[in-house]
Order: structure tokens, then sequence, then C-alpha cells
């Protein structure tokens, strides 16, 4: 027996609402050329994970509640002496989200987390590699409605790296702004 599969709401809207407007806009001949999300990847650099091993699972512990899937732990490629790193200690953990995971964190991310920012104006529209990726960081874990205030050991950051299929800057800016992203308005 089969289990139903429920589909995103993104990705619906992205099937019928964006796919048809960037073909218009950027005059793609085949649907195989509208860019589209690849893949996102979640990363928490914990430095202090190398010397209490405790602060490193409370990241873990809520990545896991943010994303849903348990990440990976990342070590340290070279040691460190200021830092007090050696070679293949635990600096951190990563998640990469795929698929029906991954529209439903940028579903959670774009319209329940980020308008939770005190004083929000927007995400920064100059963060692209060039490739059509986009970098985005946040400043602590207690954004996600998941996370309980009251339980968190320390305020955590998080870096948000966004992977398209887009050729350039400007055609993963409009899927991204299409998709609801809350860039900032120029002059802002």
């Amino acid at each position: 027996m089969k289990s139903a599969t429920i589909t995103p709401r993104l990705s619906e809207k992205y099937k019928k609402d964006v796919v048809p407007q960037l073909t218009k806009k950027f005059a793609y001949k085949n649907v195989f050329q509208v860019p589209c999300l690849r893949k996102i990847v979640v990363n928490m650099g914990v430095g202090k994970g190398a010397e209490d091993i405790k602060i490193l699972e409370a990241a873990i512990a809520d990545l896991t509640t943010i994303v849903g899937q348990k990440p990976v732990i990342t070590r340290a490629k070279k040691a460190i002496a200021n830092f007090k790193i050696r070679e293949g200690s635990p600096v951190g953990c990563k998640v990469t989200l795929r698929g029906v995971r991954m529209y439903e964190f940028f579903d959670r991310l774009v319209n329940v987390a980020l308008p939770r920012i005190r004083d929000f104006r927007g995400v920064p529209s100059d963060s692209f590699d060039g490739n059509g990726n986009y970098a985005l960081g946040l400043h602590e874990q207690t954004i996600f409605p998941e996370i309980e205030y009251d339980k968190i050991q320390r305020a955590q950051g998080m870096d948000i790296i966004i992977v398209t299929t887009a050729k350039s800057a400007d055609e993963a800016r409009e899927l991204l702004q299409l998709l609801g992203m809350p860039f900032k308005k120029q002059g802002q």
C-alpha cells in the first residue's frame, strides 16, 4: 500500500505561478531552462563545541528541531592554535535539504521565521555568488517557532545557503522573489 504523498504548498506555487512568469520574463524556450531550487544547506558553526560537547549536542538538537532532519557533525580541517582547535575536532553541524523538506523549510523561513526578526526590513539582495546561489546569515535560532526560548542554552547563529539552477544572480533573485523571499528595497 502506497502512502499518500503531500505536495508542499510552495512546490505547487512554483509550478503554477513562478514557471510561467520566469518563462515570460527571461524568454525561455524550454520548461527545463527555468531555474528552480536544487537544495538548501543549513550550517551552524559552534566554535566552543571543541571544548564543550554539550554545546554541540544542543546545537544539533536545535537544528534537528528546526529542519526535521538529523545534521552531520562538521570537523576542523586544520589545527588553529589561537582558537584552541585541533585537526578533526568538532566545530559545528550542517544539514542538506532536498525535495519536500527543502520546500517546507523555505516556506517556513520566508513566511514565519524572517518576519519574527525584530525591525526586519528584508534580506540583503547582494548576497548572491554570481552563479545563482544565495547565502543568508541569521543571528539566532529563536526566530523559528519550533524552538522554545526557555530551553535554549545559548543563542546560536546559522548560515543558510540556497542553491538554485539559475545561471545568473538576476535569474536567481527573480526566482526567490517570486517564491516569496522578502528582499530589501533599493536605498534601505
